[in-house]
């Protein structure tokens, strides 16, 4: 069994244990404050946009920041002039939780991405009912008509459906499903071992209108760079910042390699 596949797993277990009405479920959620403008964020930055990511673990290589504060965290993000956040709320494989969504969000202005592995449509109702802003739907993850249900409810919700791939064939899944916000992820979810050249290889095939998100594999500033002049709208980055010993001004470095490269072209 692949990693995707135990913990894919493992959620959908926990969403067939879940005995709460999906009306009820939507309704709760559509009785929230209204979600921040996340794709919107990332059309609109001058430059290369930076989600910033907040993650204690990671499956293959296990803690990476087990004691931080998610608002301090955060904050530290916003000051760096990160555009969005984005929070992991699984906690058996990533250590995260609802909680540390809760308070990064409280700490700062910018819109913050649900990063979780969505299964059903009491999940997408849970990232509104958190207080997320967008909400990770994984093309890997789910069957075409789940794909499309999904994104249909979170446009319903007014929440951003960043929705992840990882080749030709789920690009062409994401976009059948009606995704405006695509985000190309260069680790291989069944393996976790990240291929470089991956988000280059598939900008050509997201067109005009798509917010392009580069995700995985993001060191350094001559990654954002490449990236950025390689055609993508934004970079997601988690393990390089929160190793940082200053995630601040790594954040910074990486917003200010952006500047004057790319941006703003799936605003179209």
């Amino acid at each position: 069994m692949t990693y995707l596949d135990g913990i894919v797993a493992a959620h959908r277990e926990r969403a067939a244990a879940d005995d709460r009405a999906r009306g009820r479920a939507l309704e709760q959620a559509r009785a929230t404050a209204a979600p921040r403008p996340f794709r919107e964020a990332l059309a609109a930055t001058t430059g290369v946009a930076l989600i910033a990511e907040i993650k204690r673990r990671s499956p293959s290589k296990g803690d990476l920041a087990p004691e931080l504060d998610p608002a301090t965290l955060a904050r530290g993000y916003e000051a760096g002039g990160a555009a969005c956040l984005s929070v992991l709320t699984d906690g058996p494989h990533f250590g995260g939780s609802p909680a540390d969504l809760g308070a990064a969000r409280q700490a700062v202005a910018v819109p913050v991405l649900r990063k979780d592995f969505t299964v059903d449509e009491v999940d997408v109702c849970d990232a509104r009912l958190m207080g997320a802003d967008a909400v990770l739907l994984i093309v890997a993850a789910l069957d075409d008509a789940e794909l499309r249900a999904f994104v249909q409810l979170a446009a319903e919700l007014d929440l951003a459906a960043l929705v992840e791939v990882h080749d030709t064939a789920e690009v062409e899944r994401a976009l059948a499903a009606g995704a405006d916000l695509i985000g190309v992820n260069q680790r291989d979810l069944t393996t976790f071992a990240v291929e470089n050249h991956r988000a280059l290889d598939l900008v050509a095939q997201l067109p005009a209108g798509v917010v392009r998100v580069a995700e995985s594999g993001i060191t350094g500033p001559a990654d954002v760079i490449a990236l950025a002049d390689g055609g993508y709208d934004a970079v997601l980055v988690g393990e390089t910042l929160v190793t940082s010993d200053d995630p601040e001004a790594t954040t910074a470095s990486l917003v200010a390699a952006g500047i004057g490269h790319g941006g703003g072209r799936g605003d179209g």
